[in-house]
C-alpha cells in the first residue's frame, strides 16, 4: 500500500477520499485554490498545498501545479475524485512519466471510453448492445440523412466529456442545425473538443449504471447496479438508488454480465462505471462508460458493504481485488439526494455565500457525505454540490421513508439550496410507485 497520495479534488469527494486513507494509515496531501484554502479537506488532510487562484482552470485543472505539489510532498499516488482531471489521459500519462501512479484506469482505456463514439465502435465489437447512433458528424447534411433515418426524436452527444455537458434532444428536423451548433459549442468550451454524434433517442428509458471493478491481475466483477432516471433536462442527476427495484432478476444478471464484459474488452483496471438505458420491455443498451469514481458511488457501498475508495487504492497499488463475484450479495435499498446550492424558486439558479448554521441529519441507516461546516464559504467557482445525504432499509419503501426524515433533518441555512425540491419529490406519486424515466422531472414535476 501507498505511504502517502495526494487528493487532485475538493469538497466531498476529497474529504471521502481523505477518510478512507486515513483508515488504511495512508499519509494524504491535499490541493486547494486560494478560494478552498479553509476548506474541510484541507483541515482533514495531512499536508497541504495552494495550486493557485479560485478559477478551476487557474488551480484543479492546472496540471504543471497538481503534479509539481505531488513532487515537492513525496506523494507516490494521485486519486483525481471525479470531475477535474479525474478522465483527462494526459494528466494520468504525466502522472506515470514522474512515476507518480495515477489511482485510475490507463491513459489509453480513458482515451478509448471517453470518447463516447469510439467507445461505441468497441462495444459493438464485443456484441455488448447499444443504441443506434453515427459515427462523429462534420456537418449538416450527414446530420440531417442520420436522424431521418433513425427517425425523430433523436439526441446529439459530446464525443468527449461527459456530466450531460455537449448533449441536445432533437424532436424535428427544424431543431437539428439549432441543436448541432449549440451541443457543439458547449462540448468544444467544456472539454476542448467539439466533436459531436447522434443517437436515436429512447422515449422514457430508465437510465440505469453497473459499478465494476477490475484489477491488474485479470479480475473483473461488478457490483450491481443504480437506478439514476431522476435528473434535470441537462441530464445532472438529483437522486440515485440502488438496487433499481424494478427491473426482473433476468435484467439484471444480463446488465451485470454484459457491464464485465466491456470493461475486460478494454483491459479496464480501477473502479469504473457502465452506463445503460433500459426501455419499457427490459431491453437495455450501453450508452457510455465512466472512467472513475462517480458522485453516487456511496449507494452502491450501502447495498454491498464494499468500501470503493479502499479498493481503488489496493487495486492502483497492485494488489488484488478482495472479493469475487460470488461474494457480491446486494442488501436492501439505499437512495442518495444530492443536496445543491441551488434555488428551486429561481429556476435553479446557482447560490454562494456563507452557511450560517449547519446541521446533519443521523440516525439508523443514514449517511453524510459533506463538506461543509457553520462558517463555510461556498465558493462561485464550483460545482454546486453541497452535500449527499444517503438511506439503507430493507426495502424500498423504507428507504423513502428514512430519506424523508432525514431530508427533513437537515439545516443550511445562508444559502439557498434544493432541499425542498427533493423532498417534493420524495413525495411524488409516480415516484413512490416506481414510474420513473428520464423525463420524470420535466412530466411529473413541472
Amino acid at each position: 500500500m501507498f505511504k502517502k497520495i495526494l487528493i487532485a479534488n475538493r469538497g466531498e469527494i476529497a474529504v471521502r477520499v481523505i477518510r478512507a486513507c486515513r483508515e488504511l494509515g495512508v499519509e494524504t496531501v491535499a490541493v486547494h485554490s486560494v478560494a478552498d484554502k479553509d476548506a474541510l479537506h484541507v483541515q482533514l488532510a495531512d499536508q497541504a498545498v495552494c495550486v493557485g487562484p479560485g478559477p478551476a482552470r487557474e488551480s484543479y485543472l492546472n496540471i504543471a501545479n497538481v503534479v509539481s505539489a505531488a513532487t515537492i510532498t513525496g506523494a507516490q499516488a494521485v486519486h483525481p475524485g471525479y470531475g477535474f482531471l479525474a478522465e483527462n489521459s494526459s494528466f494520468a500519462e504525466i502522472c506515470e512519466q514522474v512515476k507518480i501512479k495515477f489511482i485510475g484506469p490507463t491513459p489509453r482505456a480513458i482515451d478509448l471510453m471517453g470518447n463516447k463514439s469510439a467507445a461505441r465502435q468497441k462495444m459493438a465489437e464485443a456484441k455488448v448492445p447499444i443504441i443506434p447512433g453515427t459515427p462523429p458528424i462534420h456537418d449538416e447534411r450527414d446530420a440531417q440523412k442520420a436522424a431521418r433515418s433513425m427517425g425523430f426524436p433523436v439526441i446529439i452527444k459530446a464525443s468527449a466529456g461527459g456530466g450531460g455537458k455537449g448533449m441536445r434532444v432533437v424532436h424535428d428536423e427544424s431543431e437539428l442545425a439549432a441543436g448541432l451548433a449549440t451541443a457543439a459549442a458547449e462540448a468544444e468550451a467544456a472539454f476542448g473538443n467539439g466533436e459531436v454524434y447522434i443517437e436515436k433517442y429512447l422515449v422514457q428509458p430508465r437510465h440505469v449504471e453497473v459499478q465494476i471493478l477490475a484489477d491488474a491481475h485479470g479480475n473483473v466483477i461488478h457490483l450491481g447496479e443504480r437506478d439514476c432516471s431522476v435528473q434535470t433536462a441537462r441530464h445532472q442527476k438529483m437522486l440515485e438508488e440502488a438496487p433499481c427495484s424494478f427491473i426482473p432478476a433476468s435484467t439484471r444478471k444480463a446488465l451485470g454480465e454484459a457491464a464485465v464484459k466491456a470493461a475486460a474488452t478494454v483491459g479496464y483496471q480501477n473502479a469504473g462505471t457502465i452506463e445503460f438505458l433500459v426501455d419499457a420491455k427490459g431491453k437495455f443498451f450501453f450508452m457510455e462508460m465512466n472512467t472513475r469514481i462517480q458522485v453516487e458511488h456511496p449507494v452502491t457501498e450501502m447495498v454491498t458493504g464494499v468500501d470503493l475508495i479502499a479498493e481503488q487504492l489496493r487495486v492502483a497499488a497492485g494488489e488484488k481485488l478482495t472479493l469475487r463475484q460470488k461474494d457480491v450479495i446486494l442488501e436492501g435499498h439505499s437512495i442518495e439526494c444530492r443536496i445543491t446550492a441551488e434555488d428551486p424558486e429561481r429556476n435553479f439558479a446557482p447560490a454562494s455565500g456563507t452557511v450560517t448554521r449547519y446541521e446533519a441529519p443521523g440516525g439508523l441507516g443514514v449517511r453524510v457525505d459533506s463538506h461543509l461546516y457553520n462558517g463555510y464559504t461556498v465558493p462561485p467557482y464550483y460545482d454546486s454540490l453541497l452535500a449527499k445525504i444517503l438511506v439503507h432499509a430493507p426495502d424500498r419503501d423504507m428507504a423513502i421513508a428514512r430519506m424523508e426524515r432525514a431530508l427533513n433533518e437537515v439545516r443550511i441555512e445562508g444559502i439557498a439550496t434544493n432541499r425542498s425540491y427533493l423532498q417534493r419529490i420524495l413525495k411524488n406519486e409516480y415516484f413512490r410507485s416506481g414510474e420513473i424515466s428520464t423525463d420524470f422531472l420535466e412530466r411529473r414535476m413541472s
